[in-house]
Parts: structure tokens; C-alpha cells; sequence
């Protein structure tokens, strides 16, 4: 059975929305895995631009580069080229922290990671009508 525009949009912003409340809530452990901080916050911002780029009708490449997506949005909303520059030092959470031959990123990597994956979900929910944001749009 084919989802709809709308259904498919809600999840992939309720997508988003675990990954980032996972990413948040790791981020406050007493030691927090940085790897899996990061790689959570940077699926988030990832989901919620896809979202984004669906509910426009863009079909987007199977990618994880995070300033390849920001560069399709901006084509429809230039207020995304803001994420462009941090996007390029976020891409690579999506890869790195899954595998032992990277370090594992600094404290302050992963507040840094989390907290662009909540302006990339802000940024996203505020462009989308109320109705695709999902069920939780927090």
C-alpha cells in the first residue's frame, strides 16, 4: 500500500524527532558515548531535511552528506544555506562513530552536533504545516 505525501513527511520528522531525543538524552549521561551522540544528532538533522525536501516534492539522492541536502533545501528556502558551513563538520557523525578506526568525538563535538540537529528540526518544523510535523512535534 503507497503512504501518502503527508504520512510519509510525519514519519520521517517522528523519525527525526527519536533520533534526536536519543542524541539529547545520551548528551546528559554522566559519560556520555560521544560516538553515538553524534551519530543519533546527525541522523536527526538528516531526517528532518529529508522531510523537508520531500513534503517540497524534491526527490533527494541516499545520502548522509549533510550540506548536499542543506543545498537542495536552500533551493527552495535559502534561510537553509545558514546550516551549510556546520553541516560539512556534522556529515561526517553519520559514518565515523560506527566504526573503531575513528576517535571518538570530544564533549564538546557532540553538544555541538546536538545542538545543530535542533536547529536544523526547528528550522524544518517551522517550514512545514502543522500537520506534517508528525504526531510529536517537540
Amino acid at each position: 500500500m503507497r503512504k501518502s505525501k503527508l504520512t510519509l513527511v510525519q514519519r520521517w520528522t517522528e523519525k527525526a524527532r527519536r533520533g534526536f531525543l536519543t542524541s539529547t538524552r545520551g548528551l546528559q549521561a554522566k559519560a556520555p558515548f560521544t560516538d553515538i551522540v553524534c551519530f543519533h544528532a546527525q541522523q536527526a538533522a538528516e531526517k528532518s531535511l529529508k522531510a523537508y525536501l520531500l513534503w517540497k516534492g524534491v526527490d533527494f539522492p541516499k545520502t548522509h552528506a549533510l550540506e548536499d541536502l542543506v543545498l537542495l533545501a536552500a533551493q527552495h528556502d535559502p534561510e537553509f544555506l545558514a546550516f551549510r558551513d556546520q553541516a560539512a563538520t556534522i556529515t561526517p557523525h553519520a559514518v565515523e562513530g560506527r566504526y573503531p578506526e575513528f576517535e571518538e568525538p570530544a564533549p564538546d563535538d557532540a553538544r555541538e552536533a546536538v545542538a545543530f540537529a535542533g536547529r536544523v528540526r526547528e528550522a524544518v518544523a517551522d517550514k512545514l504545516p502543522p500537520a506534517a510535523r508528525g504526531k510529536h512535534a517537540t
